[in-house]
Parts: C-alpha cells; sequence; structure tokens
C-alpha cells in the first residue's frame, strides 16, 4: 500500500474533492498558470516531494522544479518551488501543498534545534509515535530530515514491554519470557522502567534495552551504572531543549523526545500564482 499517495489523495479529497466553487465560476476555460512557493521566515525543509505529488495528481502534465531537497536550511524570502500547469488545477492545489509543507518543515526545523542543541555526539535523538494520526511516515521522514534518528515505526517493527504489559504479565519476567518464546531470536526486547528495581528486574529478564522512563538524573546515572553496558539505556520523558543535555550527561545512549512531533509549529510559507 502506498501510504503516501494515499494520505495526498485523501488531503485533496477533503479540500476540494467536491468541487471549488469559487475557482469553477472565475475560470470558465482551462488556462495554463504558474505559481512559486516562498519562505516568509527561515526554516528547515521538509515535504518537498510531497507538495510535488500535490499537483502532479491534479495534473499529470505540469512541470514542478525546485532547487531544494529536504533538509536543507530555507533563507526568509527564498523561493523554494516553482509548478508551471493547469491553473485550476494550481489553485485547488495551493492550501494542499502548503499545509503538508508547513507541517512537515515545522517538524523538522524543531528537530534541527534539538540537534544543533545536544553536545554529546554518542548520544541518539529519536522520535515516538506520538505522532499526527495518519501522517506518521511523512512526520517521521521530517524528523530525519531534521537530523534526528526514527524510533520504531509502528507496533509491528520494535517490541517494547510498557507499564500496561507488565500488569498484565504480572512482572518484567514474566513479559520478557513471554515475547522471548513468541518472536525471533534477531528481535530486540526493550523494557520500560520508572524506578531502580525495575532496572535491576529488567536487566536480570535478559532485556536487551532498557528505557528510563520520567526518571530524574540522578536515578538515570544511577541506572546506566548499574547497567554497565548490559543493555542500551534509552531515557524518555520530559525531554526538551532546556533538559535535552543534562539527560544525556547521565550517560544514556538513547534520548527518545515526543516533543519533535507533537509540539512542532508550522512554519510560515505562501504560494503565489498567476496566468502563464
Amino acid at each position: 500500500m502506498n501510504t503516501i499517495e494515499n494520505i495526498i489523495k485523501l488531503a485533496l479529497f477533503e479540500d476540494s474533492g467536491l468541487g471549488d466553487i469559487t475557482t469553477e465560476c472565475i475560470i470558465a476555460e482551462s488556462f495554463s498558470g504558474k505559481g512559486v512557493i516562498v519562505a516568509k521566515q527561515p526554516f528547515v525543509l521538509a515535504g518537498i516531494k510531497v507538495a510535488k505529488r500535490v499537483f502532479e495528481l491534479l495534473d499529470p502534465d505540469c512541470e514542478c522544479c525546485s532547487s531544494f531537497s529536504d533538509g536543507d536550511f530555507i533563507k526568509k524570502g527564498e523561493i523554494i518551488f516553482k509548478v508551471q500547469g493547469d491553473l485550476l488545477a494550481l489553485l485547488k492545489g495551493e492550501r494542499v501543498a502548503l499545509n503538508f509543507l508547513q507541517r512537515l518543515s515545522g517538524i523538522a526545523s524543531l528537530t534541527r534545534a534539538y540537534v544543533d542543541k545536544l553536545e554529546f555526539a554518542n548520544v541518539r535523538l529519536t522520535d515516538t509515535r506520538k505522532t499526527t494520526p495518519g501522517f506518521r511516515s511523512l512526520e517521521k521522514e521530517a524528523v530525519r530530515a531534521g537530523g534526528a534518528h526514527n524510533h520504531r515505526m509502528s507496533l509491528y517493527d520494535g517490541i517494547l514491554i510498557k507499564d500496561n504489559h507488565i500488569a498484565v504479565a504480572g512482572s518484567i519476567r514474566n513479559a520478557v519470557r513471554a515475547v522471548k518464546n513468541r518472536t525471533s531470536h534477531l528481535m530486540k526486547i526493550e523494557v520500560e522502567v520508572t524506578n531502580l528495581d525495575e532496572v535491576k528486574q529488567a536487566v536480570d529478564a535478559g532485556a536487551e534495552v532498557i528505557m528510563l522512563d520520567n526518571m530524574d538524573y540522578d536515578q538515570m546515572s544511577k541506572a546506566v551504572k548499574y547497567i554497565k553496558g548490559r543493555a542500551v539505556v534509552e531515557a524518555s520523558g520530559n525531554v526538551s531543549l532546556e533538559t535535552l543535555n543534562k539527560i544525556a550527561a547521565t550517560g544514556v545512549d538513547v534520548i527518545s523526545c515526543g516533543a519533535l512531533t507533537h509540539q512542532a509549529r508550522s512554519v510560515d510559507l505562501s504560494m503565489r500564482i498567476n496566468p502563464a
């Protein structure tokens, strides 16, 4: 299934699937038009291929071009995208293309701010599953454009035993044993813990990744010293630009940050359209 293609088609249908009353009243015939998307602020670009596909779906004969790629830094006033094609298609696609670019570039820009802030080169910064429903593949791609990494994409591609799993299983040991009995030896098992006692239980159970959830800095430091390389150590919870390096300084290997996606603000763009 082409998830991204379906997302774009759904967005187009949501906006103009039943028609564009204003444009269709003004444009009685088919005309060619030109459009440019202009940056109204500096930002890190993401979603350029998605924007192109928006116009291609509306007008297969349109011509799109950009001298920029995802991950590029854009200056205020720069033209990041040009398109020429059917004028009706350009007017229908304008808001949809801008919505994708503004949202995804906002994520890439916030992610880049975190990456630039992180002073520990050996610590990997990742996103989480806290994404806009239906937009996960796009938003995680935007995180990569910003310079960070992806955590698991969904429930199917990574094992993460969380508090509710442990409650259902009865203990960390029971949960880990159940997963080991039913999955391939190639899959790593991660366990979420909230205190030092649970850290010890996770190590004893054979967890290969241990997530320290909402622990304070002292607890994280003690957990890292106890684990002593026997598992990859991930920190999660209360991650911000202000706390990022304090968390990294505890010695963890990975910091997962939901803010990269759920706290990103859309960037400011505009599209200018004229008859060719």
